[in-house]
């Protein structure tokens, strides 16, 4: 592949706008349901926040105000964090067909992990004028503290759906949960679960214990529960459930979310997380073994693909307030899921893809636009056993490491090759759970919603992830990581080209060694056994 068909594949020339199609031209409802609303959006300095302001402030330009709650974050203030935001690339299309999009932009000082949200009585009294809520700001480190993860995912979430019901005209609460939230059931379907605990009895827990005693208890709190995070965020669901009563609410369920399709541009992501962490781990060289069974379905989803489904749940939601409310009021022992929906925003049930179709398309396209930050060739073994990923772990990551620090530390520079490994260990096993592991998913509530939206609203809001085609998607986020998170311009193709040859040839020559070696030693101990035998 040319230089020039690289950018084309990172431009999107191989899909039709599909703005382009007659259908376009209907009516779309979901625009001018936004049209004079006023929208609060939490997590909005996230991947999925940044995605989602983006989508709105484009595709529906008449929304009247946009609330952005931020906290101050690593030494900068909510400001700074505010400003920077918007020199992202994913905002630069917005920039031009919407040129004064940061006059409907409101930052609002916040911090979701304060009981009274961190809103100084002027903003939460500017707040009441608010119309939806996109509710994403969470905590998604797996091994983050217990009290932190819950302050954030779960009081934040109580916090919030309480001011919501003082808001007097609001029409739509769209908390964003994860499809892995009761990971603990095999089987998964559009339904509120029992939660691993209560909400008010984890916060009362939080409230009395300090650090040292609680994180003492954390593996009974746990339990089956794989982390802090997917913990918080089932609690998190049952929040939801306990206190929306009264508002009209919905929750969405993604599943492994990963680079854009297309939208706003082919490709973009800004996160290692889960299924692009192991992609670009193997593609520099350095992940070279995975505990996961092949075979099992690796349930990523565009993150475009994701925010429409965001978008169109709100506006159905919405659409729906006055029959929600009045199942509600009719019947309050009414199945929870009629009052507040959820929706299983996976891949597994209308296109499904495996681990081993999905990591084998990625070495295809990943050897095709090689980084020049690339650290060795391409081998990456999926190893449904536990044991024998261990093994290969030693071999290939640990000892490798060593000997490569070794030789660093020798030649008078810094050893880091070991650091990295114990970093890319610890991902590997987290990732794990879920890449050995299978579920069944139902996502007969976004079918329905798909169903519901029109072909105007189809052509601006597509998740129809039955028409995904997984090749032509791997062949964009291939070029993205390259350049979003290896840092590494399409302008350097052909230097990565050429080290990438020379990888190839020292990495094929040390196995060829390594092979003689081995079968020389073989040889030697047979002689020496048949020999020993013989006297």
């Amino acid at each position: 592949m040319q230089k020039d068909s690289a950018e084309a594949i990172l431009g999107g020339a191989a899909y039709k706008d599909m703005s382009d199609s007659p259908e376009a031209n209907c009516e779309a409802e979901i625009p001018q349901f936004f049209t004079g609303c006023n929208v609060l959006i939490t997590g909005g300095s996230g991947f999925l926040g940044m995605l989602l302001i983006d989508k709105l402030l484009r595709c529906c330009p008449d929304i009247a105000k946009m609330y952005v709650l931020l906290r101050a974050k690593k030494n900068k203030s909510p400001e700074q964090r505010f400003t920077e935001n918007f020199d992202n690339v994913i905002f630069d299309r917005m920039k031009k067909e919407q040129p004064n999009f940061l006059t409907k932009l409101i930052m609002i000082e916040a911090d979701l992990s304060r009981s009274d949200l961190g809103l100084s009585p002027e903003n939460r009294e500017r707040l009441l004028d608010t119309n939806v809520i996109f509710h994403g700001a969470a905590t998604v480190r797996f091994n983050e503290s217990i009290r932190v993860a819950v302050n954030i995912n779960v009081r934040g979430t109580k916090q919030l759906l309480l001011f919501a019901k003082e808001m007097p005209n609001f029409k739509a609460f769209v908390h964003i949960s994860t499809a892995f939230a009761y990971c603990v059931h095999k089987s998964i379907d559009e339904k509120y679960y029992i939660p691993p605990m209560e909400t008010d009895k984890i916060l009362t827990l939080l409230d009395i214990l300090e650090d040292e005693k609680l994180e003492k208890i954390v593996p009974t709190l746990i339990g089956e529960w794989p982390n802090s995070y997917a913990f918080t965020k089932a609690i998190a669901e049952d929040t939801v459930r306990q206190y929306s009563t009264g508002i009209p609410t919905c929750i969405v369920r993604p599943g492994i979310v990963t680079s854009t399709l297309k939208d706003p541009i082919p490709g973009w992501i800004n996160n290692l997380y889960g299924a692009v962490g192991i992609v670009a781990g193997s593609a520099l060289g350095l992940l070279r073994t995975l505990h996961c069974v092949p075979e099992n379905n690796a349930e990523i989803v565009p993150a475009d693909y994701v925010i429409s489904q965001i978008v169109a749940a709100a506006w159905d939601t919405a659409n729906r307030k006055n029959t929600l409310l009045s199942i509600e009021n009719a019947n309050p022992d009414v199945p929870e899921t009629e009052r507040a929906p959820i929706y299983n925003y996976v891949s597994s049930q209308r296109n499904s893809i495996t681990w081993k179709k999905f990591m084998k398309y990625n070495e295809i396209y990943g050897m095709q636009v090689p980084s020049t930050h690339v650290f060795w060739y391409y081998m990456l073994f999926l190893n449904r056993y536990l044991f024998l990923h261990n093994v290969c772990v030693i071999f290939l990551h640990i000892l490798p490491g060593a000997i490569v620090d070794v030789v660093l530390f020798l030649r008078g520079r810094k050893p880091m090759l070991s650091k990295a490994y114990s970093k890319i260990n610890t991902f590997s096993s987290v990732i794990s759970y879920f890449s050995s592991q299978q579920w069944q998913f139902r996502d007969d509530a976004v079918v329905k919603l798909w169903k519901r939206v029109n072909s105007a609203d189809r052509q601006i809001f597509n998740f129809d992830i039955g028409n995904l085609n997984w090749e032509d998607y791997i062949q964009h986020m291939i070029p993205g990581i390259r350049l979003y998170i290896a840092k590494d311009p399409l302008d350097t193709l052909e230097q990565g080209r050429a080290k990438y040859k020379k990888l190839r040839i020292a990495h094929y020559t040390l196995l060829t060694i390594f092979a003689i070696l081995f079968i020389w030693g073989f040889v030697r101990l047979a002689s020496s056994v048949m020999n020993f035998v013989s006297y």
